[in-house]
């Protein structure tokens, strides 16, 4: 990896450049997977929410477990044989299981144990799929064009996100949990077939068969851990998860109830949050992150936190929703300058296992930080929870700004490789 004092200071022509056909058929497919992923998922909890609470947090619980558990092993196994070959399996699977949730479904309804089941199985194969699809854009742009490519891929996501639960709910009203499966497997064969096409391009292989799967996922802590750079963005991505994620999702609705906005309101927070996480990807994918690419992640945390103490402040919900706003914008900020630094910065050999600890760590802050203030917030209110969000991304914007690893980084290191293809 280039070290900060020789990476790129300014980009070149080749990074304003239009991105390659193949990463934009890509990441086309997997965004139109992941609008199918979202309707699936919120058909999957309309269902389970029909049998109680318990088996709704049962059926969540099913999902993130397993892939909390197994994203490791998926990580390495995804550098031995391949990130484009994981997918394709991961894909096939996925569009067996929804297409035999289609059928189950429509014959015997949605009883607990086929929920869990399907649950079980999503968590799974998430596992293996998330940190070789984390690693594909590494795989198919130059290291110059990665930060405005990420940012697209960010901004598609943030489209689906948008586009996925009203579409369950439609689906869901005409079709039931067996209509959505099936719409889910369309997205599923579309990003298949996509995925048998696109080829990788020299220079992102896959690691060396020597010793085993247990081997090589130590083989990644340990080189994440020594690397500066890396140790200083997973340890930043953890507090970012812990101070940024709940804030929206959990303290939005628990501000609201305790204001008496009501639903309608705590809708229009998480909007705010998603608009403004799209328009600050938009800008990254058009325009390029900042020049000092470690600085830009701590200042997207730094106006972040800044929107949390609006929030935290908000008299009224236009003003809940503005400062949510600033939330988004400065967690996608942060999200468009740290995404390219870690995966430009991975080895060739590791791209899957770094993906894997990046999701880990923020998956684990997450788990944390959800029962912290869960708890904070019933002893001492909601404001005084996302006040102490605040305090904790303004912090940790500190702390990277602090960060010599971080703060001198400029951009995201070139990656070199040719553009012949290699097999998968």
């Amino acid at each position: 990896m280039a070290s900060p004092g020789t990476a790129k200071t300014t980009a070149s022509p080749s990074a304003r450049t239009a991105l390659p056909r193949p990463y934009l058929y890509w990441l086309a497919g997997t965004r139109v997977s992941l609008v199918g992923d979202a309707a699936l998922h919120f058909a999957l909890g309309w269902a389970a929410s029909a049998h109680g609470g318990r088996t709704a947090a049962l059926v969540l619980t099913a999902i993130t477990l397993p892939r909390t558990l197994f994203l490791l092993l998926g990580g390495a196994v995804g550098d031995r044989f391949g990130a484009r070959r994981m997918m394709i399996t991961g894909d096939v699977a996925m569009l067996a299981t929804v297409l035999a949730l289609a059928v189950a479904a429509r014959l015997w309804g949605t009883p607990p144990w086929m929920l869990v089941g399907f649950a079980v199985v999503v968590g799974t194969v998430d596992a293996f799929y998330l940190p070789a699809t984390g690693s594909m854009p590494r795989r198919l742009v130059s290291g110059e064009q990665l930060p405005r490519a990420m940012a697209l891929q960010q901004a598609g996501g943030q489209v689906a996100a948008l586009l996925g639960a009203p579409l369950g709910a439609v689906l869901v009203a005409m079709a039931g949990l067996s209509g959505t499966a099936l719409v889910d497997a369309v997205s599923f064969a579309a990003v298949l077939a996509v995925m048998v096409w696109v080829r990788p391009v020299a220079g992102a292989g896959r690691s060396p068969r020597a010793g085993g799967l247990l081997a090589g996922i130590a083989d990644g802590v340990r080189t994440a851990a020594t690397d500066s750079v890396l140790r200083a963005a997973l340890l930043l991505t953890a507090a970012a998860a812990a101070g940024l994620l709940p804030a929206i999702a959990l303290l939005g609705p628990l501000l609201a109830r305790s204001d008496g906005w009501g639903p309608g309101s705590a809708g229009l927070v998480a909007a705010g949050q998603g608009a403004g996480m799209l328009l600050t990807a938009l800008v990254a994918a058009r325009l390029g992150p900042m020049r000092r690419i470690g600085v830009g992640a701590s200042l997207g945390l730094a106006l972040a936190a800044a929107g949390l103490a609006g929030l935290a402040a908000a008299p009224v919900p236009a003003a809940a929703v503005a400062s949510a706003g600033i939330v988004g914008a400065g967690s996608g900020m942060f999200a468009c300058h740290l995404g390219p630094l870690v995966l430009a910065g991975a080895p060739d050999t590791h791209l899957s296992r770094i993906q894997s600890l990046l999701t880990l760590v923020q998956s684990l802050a997450l788990v944390v930080a959800n029962n912290a203030l869960g708890w904070f917030a019933h002893a001492a209110g909601a404001r005084s929870a996302i006040a102490l969000c605040a305090v904790i991304g303004c912090a940790a914007g500190i702390a990277g700004l602090a960060s010599p690893a971080l703060r001198g980084l400029r951009r995201a290191p070139e990656v070199d490789r040719t553009e012949s293809p290699v097999a998968p």
